[in-house]
C-alpha cells in the first residue's frame, strides 16, 4: 500500500498563511513591525480603516510566521529584523504612497500613543523608529514634486523677469526722449 504524506488542516493553514504574508511583503513598497499591546478591538479597526484610505494594511501575525515570510528579504538585513520579532507584533504593509501611510499611523500614534514602531523595512534598507519619524513630517509626494517644479522653473522666471525689466527701462528712457523733444 502506497503511503502518502498529508498535513493537517491547521499545519496547512500556517503554510498558505505564510505564503500570503510572504507575497504581501513583496508587493509592499515598505513595511514596519509595530508592537500594538494596548490597542483595543475598536481602534485597531479604526487604525486599519484610515489605513485602507491610503493604500496600506496593517495586519497582526505569529511572529514565527513573521519570521518565515521575511526570509526573502536581503539576508544582511535579517538578523535585525527577526531580533525584533518579539512579544506581540503586528506588520503596517505600505502598498500606496509611503510618507501618506506613515503621515495616517503617526497621527494615530499621536492620538492613542500606540501602537509603538519596532523595525521598518523601507527603500531596501532598515529603517528604524527614527526614520519613521522623519517619514511622518515629510510632505506627501504631490507637494514635493510641485516644489520641484516651481524650484526648477523660478530660474526662468528670473531671468524673463531680468530681462523683462531691461527693456522696460529703454523703454522707459526711449520715452523720456520722446517727451524732451516734443
Amino acid at each position: 500500500m502506497d503511503k502518502v504524506a498529508k498535513t493537517s488542516p491547521n499545519r496547512q493553514r500556517k503554510i498558505e498563511a505564510i505564503s500570503s504574508l510572504q507575497e504581501k511583503l513583496k508587493t509592499a513598497k515598505a513595511f514596519f513591525f509595530t508592537d500594538y499591546r494596548g490597542l483595543t478591538h475598536k481602534q485597531l479597526e479604526e487604525l486599519r480603516k484610515a489605513l485602507k484610505k491610503v493604500e496600506a494594511e496593517y495586519i497582526v501575525a505569529k511572529n514565527t510566521l513573521l519570521k518565515l515570510a521575511i526570509q526573502q528579504l536581503p539576508k544582511e538585513s535579517l538578523p535585525q529584523l527577526e531580533g525584533e520579532l518579539n512579544n506581540p507584533t503586528a506588520a503596517l504593509l505600505i502598498h500606496g504612497d509611503t510618507v501618506n501611510a506613515v503621515k495616517a499611523v503617526a497621527k494615530f500614534i499621536k492620538n492613542f500613543q500606540l501602537p509603538k514602531i519596532k523595525i521598518g523595512f523601507f527603500d531596501e534598507r532598515i529603517a528604524t523608529n527614527e526614520d519613521f519619524k522623519k517619514l511622518s513630517v515629510l510632505a506627501n509626494r504631490e507637494i514635493l514634486l510641485a516644489t520641484l517644479a516651481m524650484r526648477m522653473k523660478s530660474p526662468l522666471y528670473g531671468l524673463h523677469y531680468a530681462l523683462n525689466w531691461n527693456l522696460q527701462r529703454v523703454v522707459v528712457a526711449l520715452n523720456n526722449i520722446k517727451e524732451k523733444k516734443k
